[in-house]
């Protein structure tokens, strides 16, 4: 069994087996013609049941042969034009080959001991993401799993940086529209859900600010602490991006934490021509941003940024084995000449230990096409979203809710002929779980003011306007098809 290990006397056959596994993907990449097989779960459910995991195989190309009918055949290609459905992206290349470093090397990024230029190369990745934001010279970070985490995080730091030890006072003020991870949050850090306040937004969907003022003004009048205000920059159903300089006045008026939420937004960053849109942000006491949403990263690649290093000491634990206090405090020797200072261990700064070494993708993509590169690539799907907004708000067939601000547009098939709103819910619904099935097109689904609508989320260059179109013919026809259904099972 020594022979699977990765290390100097198995070199070639990891060069041989991964090269395999390569080839397979490339095949698989190179000849999907549709985003998804149609496979269901009672379909593919069997099939995967019946694998013997007691019996190997005894070989990686046996293995792979089977991967093909258990996963590669029916898994949901992101890179597809007319995958439309969530905040997945499609990757870069450079990104794709810091993973495949990144795993073989197999760092762990909690200690120096454990990733040496690991450690500096994340450190020199938040950095520049922080000089991107502008949050000034003090500001630190940490990689993360994703978005949820990184608000847990900041929300954390928010909690020790409240005014009050009791809990049951505190206050998080955010929009309608924000991410389910805020009151997820609230519930794990002790507070409640029910210490969230939500708050309005406009016919943009973006937080309305005299709502918030009022809102932060009857906590403080009602003797409660507003410990946080969550602004989100970029929704995930609407790409909304909150007024973040006006939301920045009220915190500072409070002394309370900002916290914006820029998991999809933070593409901007990157933007030749969108950056603007950010403004703001710059002002936040902490940031989440997801590079693996527009940045065009596998997954996962994300990150929480603070504009206090000091403050993630809240997060700071120390052990003995791993990283313990300074050992000057302990009366050890001097370190030798060239180690001497603090240990950079990045497990002081994060709610994980062990921690895969993600921010390589994107140092590799940075190396390979630069920051522009990317945001290009990021303006390209907000054109495109441009484009299929002039496309739904032309069609008559459709009701689009709010024009885009980044790459994500919400709509509804209207028929000629409906008996009421609830049929065309059904109707709507009925379609988008038609064309799944299908597996000509992937698109998600959400709801408006309780009403069933569809979504799609643009985060791939190749998607052309000639998909957006052919794919809401595919829905209306659906859609009629379910209608005129139950119009002769009616009669």
């Amino acid at each position: 069994m020594r022979s699977h290990l990765l290390n100097d006397v198995t070199a070639e056959s990891y060069r041989r087996s991964v090269t395999e596994g390569v080839e397979r993907v490339a095949h698989r990449l190179a000849t999907t013609r549709k985003p998804f097989t149609g496979v269901t779960a009672d379909e593919l459910a069997p099939v995967i049941s019946a694998v013997d995991l007691d019996r190997p195989l005894g070989d990686a190309s046996a293995a792979l042969d089977e991967l093909e009918t258990v996963y590669l055949r029916d898994a949901v290609y992101f890179h597809h034009p007319r995958y439309l459905g969530h905040l997945n992206c499609p990757v870069v290349i450079p990104a794709v080959l810091g993973e495949a470093v990144l795993s073989a090397v197999n760092s762990s990024l909690d200690t120096w001991d454990q990733s040496a230029g690991g450690t500096l190369i994340e450190r020199r990745l938040i950095d520049w993401t922080a000089q991107r934001i502008g949050l000034g010279a003090a500001a630190d970070g940490v990689f993360t799993s994703g978005g949820t985490q990184s608000n847990l995080q900041a929300l954390l730091l928010a909690r020790e940086e409240a005014k009050t030890t009791d809990l049951a006072k505190l206050r998080i003020f955010t929009s309608e529209c924000s991410h389910f991870s805020v009151q997820k949050s609230a519930t794990l850090l002790g507070l409640g859900h029910e210490a969230v306040v939500s708050i309005p937004v406009d016919r943009d969907k973006r937080m309305q600010t005299l709502a918030l003022a009022a809102e932060l003004a009857r906590c403080t009048r009602d003797g409660l602490v507003p410990m946080a205000v969550v602004a989100t920059a970029g929704t995930t159903d609407f790409g909304s991006i909150d007024p973040l300089p006006e939301i920045a006045e009220l915190v500072e008026q409070h002394g309370t934490w900002m916290h914006v939420d820029a998991a999809y937004g933070c593409g901007l960053l990157a933007s030749p021509t969108r950056r603007h849109l950010l403004d703001g942000i710059e002002h936040a006491d902490s940031v989440t941003v997801d590079y693996h949403k527009s940045f065009f990263q596998p997954v996962s690649s994300s990150a929480v940024l603070v504009r206090d290093g000091a403050t993630l000491g809240h997060a700071t634990y120390h052990a003995d084995y791993l990283n313990p206090r300074l050992e000057l405090d302990m009366g050890a020797p001097p370190a030798p000449e060239g180690l001497r200072g603090r240990i950079p261990n990045q497990v002081d700064k994060s709610l994980q230990t062990t921690r895969r070494f993600d921010a390589l993708k994107l140092w590799m993509t940075l190396r390979v096409m630069g920051a522009d590169g990317v945001g290009q690539l990021f303006d390209e799907v907000c054109d495109l979203a441009a484009a299929g907004w002039e496309l739904l708000a032309a069609d008559p067939r459709y009701d689009v809710v709010v024009q885009p601000q980044l790459s994500t547009l919400v709509y509804r098939y209207i028929p000629k002929y409906a008996s009421g709103p609830t049929e065309i819910d059904r109707a709507n619904l009925y379609a988008r779980k038609a064309l799944f099935a299908s597996g000509e097109a992937v698109v998600a689904g959400t709801k408006v003011g309780g009403r069933q609508y569809l979504k799609f989320t643009l985060l791939n260059p190749e998607t052309t306007t000639e998909d957006i179109a052919a794919v809401l013919d595919l829905i209306a026809g659906h859609a009629e098809q379910y209608l005129g259904e139950n119009l002769v099972n009616a009669s």
